[in-house]
């Protein structure tokens, strides 16, 4: 089977084309349905030969947290009778690329010791938005084994500055 990459391409391309004028809003429904669609038992659903397209549909709308619109609707049809409900992760995260290309911005992963407060974030966002050159829409995940610090994931650029980087560092400098 083709990459998930590969095959979700085209569906976050036509999407992206056709809702220009509303990105946030598709996004959000967007977004609604990857969650949806990366349910492993919601899969294996789908793919059972005996449950039809219609099915799937209403099971996929039912555990929505709102409904979709008639775009939203029409696309989530076509990509359960093409047999691509598994791609919509990865459709979301192309869709998303794309519309931070237009806006001039980028995802930022924030991984952290501890939680962050807003007012931290906000002027650790405005710092990273300054090391990276571009508007950053942060999220933020904690992770205890960091021990202190932040790692930042922006595309494919890391900047890591947690103490479990620097013990790593000073264990390679130590033993090389």
């Amino acid at each position: 089977m083709a990459e998930l990459a590969t095959i979700a391409r085209p569906y976050a391309e036509a999407l992206f084309q056709v809702s220009r004028a509303d990105l946030a809003a598709t996004q959000s429904w967007l977004d609604g349905l990857a969650g949806a669609a990366g349910n492993d038992e919601l899969l294996q659903f789908a793919a059972n030969p005996k449950v039809n397209a219609s099915q799937v549909y209403h099971i996929v709308t039912s555990v929505l947290k709102s409904p979709l619109p008639e775009r939203g609707s029409n696309f989530l049809r076509a990509v359960i009778d093409n047999d691509r409900l598994a791609a919509l992760p990865e459709v979301a995260r192309q869709f998303r690329q794309l519309a931070n290309r237009v806006s001039g911005s980028a995802d930022a992963l924030i991984q952290s010791a501890f939680p962050i407060g807003p007012a931290e974030l906000a002027e650790l966002k405005a710092t990273l938005e300054k090391r990276f050159g571009r508007r950053l829409e942060p999220s933020v995940q904690v992770d205890p084994q960091l021990i202190g610090g932040v790692r930042v994931v922006v595309g494919d650029e890391v900047l890591d500055t947690s103490v479990k980087a620097r013990l790593e560092q000073m264990k390679m400098a130590l033993t090389a």
